[in-house]
């Protein structure tokens, strides 16, 4: 297994260690322990990209396993923002729903032996929902500017993978 594919792989066992610190500092104004694993989960998705590009060590299950270790960190980290009612429930919904028409829409190219690159506005919301997250998780008066962004970039993303795979939709 390659470096690129271990940090994606850290990345979602820092999941379930970001919930447990975050249970622990339950009540806090300022999630500090559990922002900071957030962060450094956050950077695994750059570093992990960078490296695979750059040494080309991109791999089928990197293709995989990355695009879902982004989705299980942002999810996890939302729900727990709505648990402690920092986030309204309707980001979450519309966020995850995205996200599963566009996993439904690459394995519909998958089987068509075709790949969906991740795109600058897929790439944009990443990032966004990652600051969003990580500033409400600071209790930042800028974290819901943030996230109303990233929501937009959630929505304009999932528009703009839906219209270019049209035709994977219609050979269905």
């Amino acid at each position: 297994m390659n470096t690129p594919n271990k940090l994606t792989l850290l990345r979602m066992l820092l999941v379930p260690v970001f919930l447990i610190v975050a249970y622990m500092e339950r009540g806090s104004q300022v999630y500090l322990y559990s922002t900071l694993i957030f962060c450094i989960a956050s950077f695994t998705d750059f570093l992990d990209g960078y490296l695979a590009r750059k040494y080309n060590l991109i791999t089928d299950f990197g293709k995989f396993m990355d695009p879902l270790a982004d989705k299980v960190l942002v999810a996890a980290s939302m729900i727990w923002l709505v648990q402690i009612g920092r986030l309204e429930s309707f980001f979450v919904v519309i966020i995850v729903a995205r996200e599963y028409a566009i996993s439904i829409l690459r394995a519909i190219a998958s089987v068509q032996g075709k790949v969906i690159a991740a795109g600058k506005s897929g790439k944009f919301k990443t990032v966004s929902q990652m600051i969003g997250t990580i500033l409400l998780l600071l209790n930042s008066s800028l974290g819901m500017p943030i996230m109303y962004i990233a929501l937009i970039a959630t929505l304009y993303s999932g528009f703009e993978y839906i219209y270019n795979g049209r035709d994977l939709i219609k050979e269905m």
